[in-house]
């Protein structure tokens, strides 16, 4: 099979890796908007050959849409208009509502598989791609009752492939639930760099100090700016909503700290330890 990867940064370039070495496809087109990115894919050999979205589509059985959400918004429509019967496209958006209702009454909605692989790294690029990126990882596909049979079985087949975990839901539960362990994680990560690069005035003193335990809570920080913007903005009612309990936690444990206050804060934090139970 020939697929087609847009989008050759992290996600992208991690996945194309993986169909590839996990036999899911032949053949790899890459498309890309950057044509270092396209070219640097290719000297990594990420991708097999750079070519045109309308070359891409004309050739492949898949097409993985691997961009920003915005272009998403953007370019699912036009993509769509252009799909022939043996076409799956499938995306790997953090984001899902507004996607979703733009191609509802799509003549061929049925064509498309919305997909988020809950993995990835801080950093962007094709020099970022990562063999086995997915393994392990969660898929969570998104109204899938409004997939063909087909497309969704070929990209069923193509995560069990990966050796990933499939988690169903509807547009509206996911863009919630990647609120609540996803975009907060990153928010917070930017706030808290902020904070610092603030505060410490002597870069050398952070590089010097910084531990495992601020490095690994503050590394998201580093994730680019291009990719978040777009997510806070689609998802921004589910991120209000998380981010508006995550300052009233840290305003209990600031009033804490000010009336010195340790054995209520001792409990809150035994509390907190419960996420041991959850994630191990």
């Amino acid at each position: 099979m020939i697929a087609a990867v847009v989008g050759v940064g992290l996600i992208g370039g991690s996945l194309a890796l993986s169909l590839k070495e996990k036999g899911v496809a032949n053949w790899i087109i890459g498309v890309d908007y950057n044509q270092e990115n396209l070219a640097k894919a290719q000297e990594l050999k990420i991708i097999d050959e750079g070519s045109t979205l309308e070359d891409a589509l004309e050739r492949s059985q898949l097409v993985v849409l691997a961009i920003p959400v915005d272009a998403l918004l953007q370019t699912l429509t036009s993509i769509l208009d252009k799909v022939k019967p043996h076409h799956v496209i499938m995306d790997v958006g953090s984001t899902k509502q507004k996607l979703l209702q733009l191609v509802a009454g799509h003549p061929q909605r049925g064509r498309f598989v919305a997909a988020h692989p809950m993995a990835g790294t801080e950093y962007s690029g094709p020099e970022a791609a990562v063999r086995n990126l997915f393994q392990q990882k969660t898929m969570v596909l998104c109204d899938v009752k409004n997939s063909d049979e087909d497309a969704l079985e070929l990209v069923e087949t193509m995560v069990d492939k990966l050796n990933m975990r499939i988690v169903y839901m509807n547009a509206e539960e996911h863009d919630l639930h990647t609120a609540y362990v996803s975009h907060i994680s990153h928010i917070t990560s930017f706030a808290l760099a902020l904070t610092v690069l603030k505060k410490e005035k002597e870069q050398g003193r952070i590089f010097e100090l910084a531990s495992g335990g601020f490095e690994s809570t503050v590394r998201l920080a580093k994730s680019s700016p291009d990719m978040w913007v777009p997510i806070f903005k689609h998802n921004r009612n589910n991120v209000l909503d998380v981010l508006e309990e995550h300052i009233n936690q840290l305003e209990q444990m600031k009033q804490l700290l000010q009336a010195e206050d340790y054995d209520t804060f001792y409990k809150l934090i035994q509390k907190s330890n419960k996420i041991r139970k959850i994630l191990k």
